[in-house]
Protein backbone atom coordinates (compact mmCIF):
# COMPACT_ATOMS: atom_id res chain seq x y z
CA UNK A 1 0.00 0.00 0.00
CA UNK A 2 1.54 3.22 -0.87
CA UNK A 3 2.38 6.03 1.53
CA UNK A 4 -0.51 8.23 0.36
CA UNK A 5 -3.12 6.09 0.02
CA UNK A 6 -2.39 4.84 3.97
CA UNK A 7 -1.99 8.36 4.80
CA UNK A 8 -5.58 8.59 3.28
CA UNK A 9 -7.39 5.55 5.05
CA UNK A 10 -5.70 6.23 8.23
CA UNK A 11 -7.08 10.02 8.40
CA UNK A 12 -10.74 8.38 7.21
CA UNK A 13 -11.77 7.26 10.71
CA UNK A 14 -11.34 10.80 12.03
CA UNK A 15 -13.44 11.67 9.96
CA UNK A 16 -16.02 9.28 9.65
CA UNK A 17 -18.81 10.71 12.56
CA UNK A 18 -18.68 13.58 10.62
CA UNK A 19 -19.71 12.11 7.88
CA UNK A 20 -22.19 9.89 9.00
CA UNK A 21 -24.17 12.87 10.53
CA UNK A 22 -23.70 14.22 7.08
CA UNK A 23 -25.56 12.05 5.36
CA UNK A 24 -28.13 11.91 8.16
CA UNK A 25 -28.83 14.98 7.11
CA UNK A 26 -28.66 15.35 3.76
CA UNK A 27 -30.83 12.27 3.74
CA UNK A 28 -33.57 14.45 5.60
CA UNK A 29 -32.53 17.46 2.67
CA UNK A 30 -31.56 17.13 -0.43
CA UNK A 31 -30.63 13.10 -0.40
CA UNK A 32 -28.40 13.59 -3.69
CA UNK A 33 -25.73 15.81 -1.93
CA UNK A 34 -24.35 13.40 0.03
CA UNK A 35 -25.73 9.63 -0.95
CA UNK A 36 -25.12 6.63 1.06
CA UNK A 37 -22.18 4.45 1.03
CA UNK A 38 -21.80 2.46 -2.06
CA UNK A 39 -24.48 4.46 -3.60
CA UNK A 40 -23.86 4.44 -7.24
CA UNK A 41 -25.56 5.70 -10.48
CA UNK A 42 -28.15 2.64 -11.12
CA UNK A 43 -29.84 2.64 -7.14
CA UNK A 44 -32.36 4.61 -6.02
CA UNK A 45 -32.30 7.29 -3.52
CA UNK A 46 -34.23 7.74 -0.07
CA UNK A 47 -37.35 10.37 -0.91
CA UNK A 48 -38.12 12.28 2.02
CA UNK A 49 -41.94 12.44 2.78
CA UNK A 50 -41.48 16.44 3.74
CA UNK A 51 -39.98 19.13 1.65
CA UNK A 52 -39.36 21.71 4.26
CA UNK A 53 -35.28 20.70 4.23
CA UNK A 54 -34.83 20.96 0.98
CA UNK A 55 -36.87 24.47 0.46
CA UNK A 56 -34.72 25.77 3.79
CA UNK A 57 -31.29 24.40 2.32
CA UNK A 58 -31.66 26.27 -1.31
CA UNK A 59 -33.31 29.24 0.32
CA UNK A 60 -30.78 29.91 2.99
CA UNK A 61 -28.35 28.89 0.18
CA UNK A 62 -29.90 31.68 -2.43
CA UNK A 63 -29.32 33.77 0.27
CA UNK A 64 -25.81 33.36 1.33
CA UNK A 65 -24.60 33.21 -2.27
CA UNK A 66 -25.92 36.93 -3.11
CA UNK A 67 -24.16 37.98 0.62
CA UNK A 68 -21.31 36.35 0.14
CA UNK A 69 -20.72 37.36 -3.65
CA UNK A 70 -23.20 39.86 -4.70
CA UNK A 71 -23.41 40.26 -8.57
CA UNK A 72 -22.51 43.64 -10.14
CA UNK A 73 -20.69 44.94 -6.84
CA UNK A 74 -17.22 43.81 -5.51
CA UNK A 75 -16.91 41.87 -1.99
CA UNK A 76 -13.88 43.18 -1.28
CA UNK A 77 -11.77 46.39 -1.44
CA UNK A 78 -8.36 46.89 -2.21
CA UNK A 79 -6.71 48.67 0.44
CA UNK A 80 -3.21 50.71 0.75
CA UNK A 81 -1.15 50.91 3.81
CA UNK A 82 -1.85 53.63 6.33
CA UNK A 83 1.40 55.28 6.30
CA UNK A 84 2.06 55.12 2.33
CA UNK A 85 -1.75 56.58 1.82
CA UNK A 86 -0.68 59.58 4.10
CA UNK A 87 2.07 59.98 1.98
CA UNK A 88 -0.20 60.04 -1.44
CA UNK A 89 -1.89 62.15 0.60
CA UNK A 90 0.27 64.79 0.87
CA UNK A 91 1.14 64.80 -2.98
CA UNK A 92 -1.71 66.26 -5.18
CA UNK A 93 -3.99 64.25 -7.24
CA UNK A 94 -1.70 60.89 -6.04
CA UNK A 95 -4.24 59.34 -3.78
CA UNK A 96 -7.19 60.03 -6.39
CA UNK A 97 -5.26 58.10 -8.79
CA UNK A 98 -4.10 55.33 -6.78
CA UNK A 99 -7.74 54.61 -5.82
CA UNK A 100 -8.89 54.45 -9.26
CA UNK A 101 -6.34 51.83 -10.14
CA UNK A 102 -7.38 49.85 -7.17
CA UNK A 103 -10.76 49.85 -8.35
CA UNK A 104 -10.23 49.23 -11.99
CA UNK A 105 -8.54 45.97 -10.59
CA UNK A 106 -11.53 44.87 -8.40
CA UNK A 107 -13.93 45.30 -11.32
CA UNK A 108 -11.59 42.99 -13.46
CA UNK A 109 -11.10 40.51 -10.50
CA UNK A 110 -15.63 40.46 -10.75
CA UNK A 111 -15.46 40.11 -13.96
CA UNK A 112 -13.32 37.03 -13.86
CA UNK A 113 -15.26 35.87 -11.14
CA UNK A 114 -18.67 36.45 -13.41
CA UNK A 115 -17.08 35.12 -16.39
CA UNK A 116 -16.24 31.59 -15.01
CA UNK A 117 -17.99 29.22 -12.84
CA UNK A 118 -16.70 30.41 -9.73
CA UNK A 119 -20.98 31.37 -9.05
CA UNK A 120 -22.28 27.72 -9.64
CA UNK A 121 -19.26 26.06 -7.76
CA UNK A 122 -20.52 28.22 -4.42
CA UNK A 123 -23.61 27.80 -4.28
CA UNK A 124 -23.30 23.88 -4.39
CA UNK A 125 -20.70 24.46 -1.93
CA UNK A 126 -22.26 26.73 0.29
CA UNK A 127 -25.56 23.89 -0.12
CA UNK A 128 -22.90 21.23 0.98
CA UNK A 129 -21.85 23.74 3.91
CA UNK A 130 -24.95 23.80 5.24
CA UNK A 131 -25.94 20.30 5.07
CA UNK A 132 -22.61 18.43 5.50
CA UNK A 133 -20.70 21.82 7.44
CA UNK A 134 -17.75 20.73 5.23
CA UNK A 135 -16.37 21.09 1.78
CA UNK A 136 -12.85 21.78 -0.32
CA UNK A 137 -12.91 23.95 -3.32
CA UNK A 138 -10.15 23.57 -6.06
CA UNK A 139 -9.54 26.78 -7.79
CA UNK A 140 -6.80 25.93 -10.40
CA UNK A 141 -4.58 28.12 -12.55
CA UNK A 142 -6.95 27.23 -15.67
CA UNK A 143 -10.84 26.54 -15.96
CA UNK A 144 -13.56 26.78 -13.16
CA UNK A 145 -13.77 26.08 -9.75
CA UNK A 146 -13.96 22.34 -8.42
CA UNK A 147 -16.14 21.13 -5.54
CA UNK A 148 -15.05 18.07 -3.61
CA UNK A 149 -17.41 16.65 -1.18
CA UNK A 150 -16.73 15.25 2.34
CA UNK A 151 -16.22 12.01 1.02
CA UNK A 152 -13.88 12.40 -1.25
CA UNK A 153 -11.17 14.23 0.62
CA UNK A 154 -9.83 14.21 4.61
CA UNK A 155 -7.29 16.84 6.12
CA UNK A 156 -5.89 17.54 9.13
CA UNK A 157 -6.02 21.09 11.29
CA UNK A 158 -3.38 22.60 13.85
CA UNK A 159 -4.73 23.59 17.19
CA UNK A 160 -5.47 26.93 16.13
CA UNK A 161 -7.62 25.46 13.02
CA UNK A 162 -5.40 25.89 10.24
CA UNK A 163 -4.51 23.43 7.77
CA UNK A 164 -2.02 21.44 7.86
CA UNK A 165 -2.17 18.05 5.24
CA UNK A 166 -5.40 17.54 2.08
CA UNK A 167 -5.69 14.63 0.41
CA UNK A 168 -8.16 14.05 -2.02
CA UNK A 169 -9.68 10.94 -3.63
CA UNK A 170 -10.86 11.08 -7.08
CA UNK A 171 -11.66 7.81 -9.49
CA UNK A 172 -10.36 8.84 -13.24
CA UNK A 173 -10.54 6.87 -16.32
CA UNK A 174 -6.95 5.47 -17.24
CA UNK A 175 -7.37 7.31 -20.44
CA UNK A 176 -7.12 10.55 -19.01
CA UNK A 177 -3.43 9.61 -17.45
CA UNK A 178 -0.22 10.39 -18.63
CA UNK A 179 1.07 7.94 -21.27
CA UNK A 180 3.47 6.83 -19.31
CA UNK A 181 1.27 5.90 -16.04
CA UNK A 182 -0.60 3.82 -18.50
CA UNK A 183 1.77 1.42 -19.80
CA UNK A 184 3.24 1.55 -15.83
CA UNK A 185 -0.05 0.31 -14.99
CA UNK A 186 -0.84 -2.08 -17.76
CA UNK A 187 2.57 -3.71 -17.06
CA UNK A 188 1.99 -3.70 -13.08
CA UNK A 189 0.17 -6.51 -10.71
CA UNK A 190 -1.40 -3.82 -8.92
CA UNK A 191 -5.35 -3.67 -8.20
CA UNK A 192 -5.98 -0.95 -10.15
CA UNK A 193 -4.67 -2.62 -13.71
CA UNK A 194 -7.85 -2.76 -15.04
CA UNK A 195 -8.56 -0.76 -18.45
CA UNK A 196 -12.14 -0.88 -17.84
CA UNK A 197 -12.49 0.19 -14.43
CA UNK A 198 -11.31 3.60 -12.84
CA UNK A 199 -8.86 3.95 -11.13
CA UNK A 200 -7.99 5.94 -7.67
CA UNK A 201 -5.93 9.60 -7.70
CA UNK A 202 -4.77 10.83 -4.82
CA UNK A 203 -3.44 13.94 -4.17
CA UNK A 204 -1.31 15.08 -1.21
CA UNK A 205 -1.17 18.62 -0.25
CA UNK A 206 0.74 19.42 2.76
CA UNK A 207 2.37 22.19 4.56
CA UNK A 208 5.51 22.62 5.16
CA UNK A 209 8.22 24.76 5.17
CA UNK A 210 6.39 27.81 4.63
CA UNK A 211 4.28 26.66 1.87
CA UNK A 212 2.46 24.04 0.08
CA UNK A 213 3.73 21.44 -1.23
CA UNK A 214 1.32 19.21 -3.95
CA UNK A 215 2.04 15.71 -4.89
CA UNK A 216 0.28 12.76 -6.69
CA UNK A 217 0.10 9.40 -7.34
CA UNK A 218 -1.83 6.79 -8.78
CA UNK A 219 -1.33 2.97 -7.82
CA UNK A 220 1.57 3.89 -6.11
CA UNK A 221 2.90 5.42 -9.15
CA UNK A 222 3.99 9.23 -8.85
CA UNK A 223 2.41 11.35 -11.07
CA UNK A 224 5.17 13.52 -13.71
CA UNK A 225 4.58 16.84 -13.81
CA UNK A 226 2.14 16.93 -10.75
CA UNK A 227 5.02 17.63 -7.86
CA UNK A 228 4.89 21.39 -7.15
CA UNK A 229 4.73 24.54 -4.60
CA UNK A 230 1.90 27.30 -3.95
CA UNK A 231 2.12 30.55 -1.23
CA UNK A 232 0.46 29.72 1.70
CA UNK A 233 -1.93 32.60 1.62
CA UNK A 234 -2.68 31.78 -2.34
CA UNK A 235 -3.21 28.32 -2.66
CA UNK A 236 -5.73 27.05 -4.71
CA UNK A 237 -7.04 24.19 -2.12
CA UNK A 238 -9.77 26.19 -0.24
CA UNK A 239 -11.39 23.76 2.60
CA UNK A 240 -14.20 25.35 4.31
CA UNK A 241 -15.89 24.77 7.19
CA UNK A 242 -19.65 26.40 8.19
CA UNK A 243 -18.60 26.24 12.44
CA UNK A 244 -15.55 25.98 13.86
CA UNK A 245 -15.13 23.70 16.92
CA UNK A 246 -12.24 24.04 19.11
CA UNK A 247 -9.57 20.65 18.86
CA UNK A 248 -11.73 18.98 15.66
CA UNK A 249 -10.20 18.75 11.98
CA UNK A 250 -13.66 19.44 10.81
CA UNK A 251 -16.87 21.86 11.16
CA UNK A 252 -20.52 21.16 12.02
CA UNK A 253 -23.86 21.59 9.46
CA UNK A 254 -26.77 24.08 9.61
CA UNK A 255 -28.95 21.33 9.22
CA UNK A 256 -27.45 19.59 12.21
CA UNK A 257 -28.69 22.03 14.86
CA UNK A 258 -32.58 21.43 13.26
CA UNK A 259 -31.96 17.70 13.27
CA UNK A 260 -34.11 16.99 15.55
CA UNK A 261 -37.26 19.04 14.43
CA UNK A 262 -36.69 16.96 10.92
CA UNK A 263 -36.68 13.77 12.08
CA UNK A 264 -39.51 14.58 13.96
CA UNK A 265 -41.41 16.40 11.22
CA UNK A 266 -40.44 13.47 8.63
CA UNK A 267 -42.37 10.54 11.08
CA UNK A 268 -44.99 12.69 11.42
CA UNK A 269 -45.10 13.72 7.74
CA UNK A 270 -44.83 10.01 7.21
CA UNK A 271 -47.59 9.13 9.47
CA UNK A 272 -50.29 11.82 8.29
CA UNK A 273 -49.60 10.94 4.67
CA UNK A 274 -50.29 7.17 5.22
CA UNK A 275 -53.21 8.13 7.65
CA UNK A 276 -54.69 10.38 4.95
CA UNK A 277 -54.19 7.47 2.23
CA UNK A 278 -55.69 5.04 4.58
CA UNK A 279 -58.88 7.23 4.72
CA UNK A 280 -59.15 8.25 1.48
CA UNK A 281 -59.85 4.49 0.80
CA UNK A 282 -63.67 3.69 0.00
CA UNK A 283 -65.28 0.43 1.19
CA UNK A 284 -68.78 -0.52 1.11
CA UNK A 285 -69.75 -3.18 3.90
CA UNK A 286 -73.15 -5.13 3.27
CA UNK A 287 -74.88 -7.13 6.01
CA UNK A 288 -73.88 -10.38 5.55
CA UNK A 289 -78.04 -11.68 6.48
CA UNK A 290 -79.29 -8.59 4.73
CA UNK A 291 -81.77 -8.57 1.47
CA UNK A 292 -78.93 -6.23 -0.53
CA UNK A 293 -76.69 -8.12 -2.16
CA UNK A 294 -73.20 -6.96 -3.10
CA UNK A 295 -72.88 -8.48 -6.32
CA UNK A 296 -75.98 -6.34 -7.32
CA UNK A 297 -74.51 -3.39 -5.68
CA UNK A 298 -71.34 -3.73 -7.27
CA UNK A 299 -72.67 -4.01 -10.72
CA UNK A 300 -74.84 -1.01 -10.47
CA UNK A 301 -74.24 1.27 -12.39
CA UNK A 302 -74.28 4.74 -11.36
CA UNK A 303 -78.04 6.46 -10.83
CA UNK A 304 -79.52 2.71 -11.34
CA UNK A 305 -82.76 1.80 -9.45
CA UNK A 306 -82.52 -1.95 -7.60
CA UNK A 307 -84.19 -3.51 -4.72
CA UNK A 308 -82.30 -3.52 -1.42
CA UNK A 309 -82.62 -2.30 2.43
CA UNK A 310 -80.46 0.90 2.79
CA UNK A 311 -79.35 0.12 6.53
CA UNK A 312 -77.60 -3.43 5.00
CA UNK A 313 -74.92 -1.42 3.60
CA UNK A 314 -72.78 0.89 5.73
CA UNK A 315 -69.17 2.61 4.68
CA UNK A 316 -66.18 1.64 6.74
CA UNK A 317 -64.32 5.01 8.16
CA UNK A 318 -61.09 5.07 10.27
CA UNK A 319 -62.59 7.52 12.87
CA UNK A 320 -59.65 8.99 13.54
CA UNK A 321 -59.89 12.91 12.55
CA UNK A 322 -58.69 13.73 16.31
CA UNK A 323 -56.13 11.85 16.52
CA UNK A 324 -54.87 13.30 13.06
CA UNK A 325 -55.48 16.68 14.03
CA UNK A 326 -53.20 16.57 16.63
CA UNK A 327 -50.60 15.47 14.85
CA UNK A 328 -51.07 18.09 12.03
CA UNK A 329 -51.19 20.72 14.79
CA UNK A 330 -47.70 19.65 16.06
CA UNK A 331 -46.30 19.28 12.54
CA UNK A 332 -47.11 23.05 11.80
CA UNK A 333 -45.34 24.34 14.44
CA UNK A 334 -42.33 22.04 13.39
CA UNK A 335 -42.48 23.73 10.59
CA UNK A 336 -42.45 26.91 11.47
CA UNK A 337 -39.65 26.51 13.61
CA UNK A 338 -37.97 25.22 10.81
CA UNK A 339 -38.80 28.45 8.70
CA UNK A 340 -37.49 30.83 10.93
CA UNK A 341 -34.47 28.83 11.43
CA UNK A 342 -33.77 28.96 7.68
CA UNK A 343 -34.76 32.55 6.67
CA UNK A 344 -38.00 31.81 4.76
CA UNK A 345 -40.32 35.16 4.09
CA UNK A 346 -43.51 33.18 4.90
CA UNK A 347 -41.72 32.92 8.48
CA UNK A 348 -41.74 36.23 8.79
CA UNK A 349 -44.86 37.95 8.50
CA UNK A 350 -46.67 36.31 11.47
CA UNK A 351 -50.48 35.49 10.16
CA UNK A 352 -52.83 38.51 11.03
CA UNK A 353 -55.02 40.65 8.87
CA UNK A 354 -52.93 43.77 9.31
CA UNK A 355 -48.98 43.64 9.47
CA UNK A 356 -47.04 46.68 9.26
CA UNK A 357 -43.99 47.50 7.10
CA UNK A 358 -42.01 48.13 10.38
CA UNK A 359 -42.48 45.08 12.32
CA UNK A 360 -41.41 43.03 8.95
CA UNK A 361 -38.01 44.91 8.36
CA UNK A 362 -37.66 44.15 12.39
CA UNK A 363 -38.51 40.89 12.35
CA UNK A 364 -36.25 40.03 9.18
CA UNK A 365 -33.17 41.67 10.56
CA UNK A 366 -33.39 39.43 13.75
CA UNK A 367 -33.14 36.50 11.28
CA UNK A 368 -30.63 37.65 9.22
CA UNK A 369 -28.82 38.54 13.00
CA UNK A 370 -28.68 34.88 13.15
CA UNK A 371 -26.13 34.05 10.19
CA UNK A 372 -23.99 36.48 11.80
CA UNK A 373 -21.12 33.86 12.95
CA UNK A 374 -21.79 31.81 9.60
CA UNK A 375 -20.34 35.35 7.91
CA UNK A 376 -17.66 35.91 9.73
CA UNK A 377 -16.07 32.63 9.45
CA UNK A 378 -16.64 32.38 6.16
CA UNK A 379 -15.20 35.71 5.16
CA UNK A 380 -12.27 34.67 6.53
CA UNK A 381 -11.96 30.86 5.23
CA UNK A 382 -13.78 31.42 1.67
CA UNK A 383 -14.26 35.32 0.29
CA UNK A 384 -10.85 35.99 1.11
CA UNK A 385 -8.56 33.20 0.30
CA UNK A 386 -10.15 32.99 -3.11
CA UNK A 387 -9.15 37.18 -3.59
CA UNK A 388 -5.39 36.04 -3.35
CA UNK A 389 -5.81 33.41 -5.48
CA UNK A 390 -7.44 35.00 -7.90
CA UNK A 391 -5.09 38.07 -7.85
CA UNK A 392 -2.17 35.26 -8.25
CA UNK A 393 -3.89 33.91 -11.09
CA UNK A 394 -4.53 37.28 -13.24
CA UNK A 395 -1.24 38.39 -12.22
CA UNK A 396 0.34 35.46 -13.91
CA UNK A 397 -2.00 35.83 -16.68
CA UNK A 398 -1.04 39.63 -16.96
CA UNK A 399 -4.78 40.78 -16.72
CA UNK A 400 -3.97 42.89 -13.83
CA UNK A 401 -0.64 44.54 -13.02
CA UNK A 402 1.50 43.74 -9.63
CA UNK A 403 0.56 44.96 -6.61
CA UNK A 404 3.25 45.93 -4.13
CA UNK A 405 4.04 42.98 -1.51
CA UNK A 406 3.27 44.49 1.98
CA UNK A 407 1.78 47.83 0.67
CA UNK A 408 -1.96 46.70 -1.00
CA UNK A 409 -4.37 43.77 0.86
CA UNK A 410 -7.73 42.91 0.33
CA UNK A 411 -10.47 43.69 3.00
CA UNK A 412 -13.75 41.74 2.64
CA UNK A 413 -16.45 44.31 2.74
CA UNK A 414 -19.74 41.77 2.48
CA UNK A 415 -20.94 38.81 4.82
CA UNK A 416 -21.25 40.69 8.58
CA UNK A 417 -20.22 43.93 7.36
CA UNK A 418 -23.04 44.11 5.10
CA UNK A 419 -25.22 43.25 7.86
CA UNK A 420 -24.30 46.10 9.69
CA UNK A 421 -24.70 48.31 6.55
CA UNK A 422 -28.22 46.82 6.34
CA UNK A 423 -29.06 47.96 10.10
CA UNK A 424 -27.61 51.26 9.18
CA UNK A 425 -29.73 52.04 6.26
CA UNK A 426 -32.42 50.64 8.33
CA UNK A 427 -31.66 53.32 11.48
CA UNK A 428 -31.47 56.24 8.72
CA UNK A 429 -34.98 55.62 7.05
CA UNK A 430 -36.40 55.34 10.99
CA UNK A 431 -34.81 58.71 11.59
CA UNK A 432 -35.98 60.17 8.35
CA UNK A 433 -39.22 58.99 9.17
CA UNK A 434 -39.25 60.32 12.33
CA UNK A 435 -38.39 63.73 11.01
CA UNK A 436 -41.09 63.39 8.46
CA UNK A 437 -44.23 65.08 10.76
CA UNK A 438 -41.47 68.37 11.37
CA UNK A 439 -41.93 69.25 7.79
CA UNK A 440 -39.10 69.75 4.61
CA UNK A 441 -38.56 73.41 6.17
CA UNK A 442 -37.62 72.07 9.31
CA UNK A 443 -35.53 69.29 8.14
CA UNK A 444 -33.75 71.78 5.75
CA UNK A 445 -32.48 73.59 8.13
CA UNK A 446 -31.25 71.23 10.93
CA UNK A 447 -30.34 68.06 9.30
CA UNK A 448 -26.76 68.09 6.67
CA UNK A 449 -28.84 66.26 3.96
CA UNK A 450 -25.11 66.14 1.81
CA UNK A 451 -24.24 63.53 4.98
CA UNK A 452 -27.40 62.23 4.95
CA UNK A 453 -27.38 61.16 0.88
CA UNK A 454 -23.62 59.75 1.57
CA UNK A 455 -24.27 58.13 4.22
CA UNK A 456 -27.72 56.59 2.57
CA UNK A 457 -25.25 55.32 -0.57
CA UNK A 458 -21.90 53.91 1.80
CA UNK A 459 -25.15 51.41 3.46
CA UNK A 460 -26.02 50.57 0.43
CA UNK A 461 -22.54 49.35 -0.61
CA UNK A 462 -22.56 51.99 -3.25
CA UNK A 463 -19.47 53.53 -5.18
CA UNK A 464 -19.85 57.56 -3.94
CA UNK A 465 -17.14 59.08 -6.25
CA UNK A 466 -18.31 61.59 -8.55
CA UNK A 467 -21.99 60.62 -7.89
CA UNK A 468 -22.52 63.16 -5.27
CA UNK A 469 -21.29 66.96 -5.62
CA UNK A 470 -18.63 68.08 -3.47
CA UNK A 471 -18.66 71.44 -1.34
CA UNK A 472 -16.29 73.57 -3.90
CA UNK A 473 -18.83 72.23 -6.62
CA UNK A 474 -21.52 73.80 -4.86
CA UNK A 475 -19.88 76.52 -3.65
CA UNK A 476 -18.97 77.21 -7.73
CA UNK A 477 -22.80 77.01 -8.69
CA UNK A 478 -23.73 79.27 -5.84
CA UNK A 479 -21.47 81.52 -7.39
CA UNK A 480 -22.66 81.45 -10.89
CA UNK A 481 -26.07 81.48 -9.80
CA UNK A 482 -25.55 84.83 -7.94
CA UNK A 483 -23.37 86.26 -10.88
CA UNK A 484 -26.46 85.17 -13.44
CA UNK A 485 -28.84 87.20 -10.74
CA UNK A 486 -26.95 89.97 -10.36
CA UNK A 487 -26.63 90.40 -13.70
CA UNK A 488 -30.00 89.98 -14.59
CA UNK A 489 -30.79 92.28 -12.07
CA UNK A 490 -28.31 94.62 -13.22
CA UNK A 491 -29.16 94.32 -17.30
CA UNK A 492 -32.70 96.71 -17.38
CA UNK A 493 -30.43 99.87 -15.33
CA UNK A 494 -27.62 98.94 -17.36
CA UNK A 495 -29.80 99.08 -20.36
CA UNK A 496 -31.74 102.20 -19.37
CA UNK A 497 -28.02 103.80 -18.58
CA UNK A 498 -27.44 103.48 -22.21
CA UNK A 499 -30.74 105.14 -23.64
CA UNK A 500 -29.84 107.84 -20.96
CA UNK A 501 -26.44 108.36 -22.87
CA UNK A 502 -27.70 107.91 -26.28
CA UNK A 503 -30.42 110.42 -25.29
CA UNK A 504 -27.92 113.15 -24.17
CA UNK A 505 -25.63 112.81 -27.16
CA UNK A 506 -28.26 112.84 -29.51
CA UNK A 507 -29.22 116.41 -27.81
CA UNK A 508 -25.73 117.63 -27.93
CA UNK A 509 -25.60 116.58 -31.69
CA UNK A 510 -28.79 118.89 -32.20
CA UNK A 511 -27.42 121.74 -30.26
Amino acid sequence: MTAIRQRYERLEAARQPFLDRARDASKLTIPSLLPPDGHSAHSKLYTPFQGIGARGVNNLSSKMLLALLPPNSPFFRLTVDDFKLQELAQEEGARAEVEEALSSIERAVMSEIEASSTRIAAFEAIKHLLVAGNVLLYQPDKGGMRVFHLDRYVLNRDPMGNPLEIITKEDVSPSALPIEIRELLESSDTEDTSQDEPVALFTHVVRRDGKWNVSQEVAGIPVPDAEGTYPLDKSPWIPLRLSRIDGESYGRGYVEEYQGDLNSLETLTQAIVEAAAASAKVLFLVRPNGTTRARVLAEAPNGAIREGDANDVSTLQVQKSGDMQIAFQTAQEIKERLSYAFLMNSSVQRNAERVTAEEIRYMASELEDALGGIYSILSQEFQLPLVNRLLLQMQKQKKVPQLPKGMVSPTIVTGLEALGRGHDLNKLAAMLDHLAPLGPEAIQKYMNVGDYITRVGTSLGMDMGGLIKSEEQMQQEEQQAMAMQTGQQLAPQAFDAMKEQMQAQQGTEQA
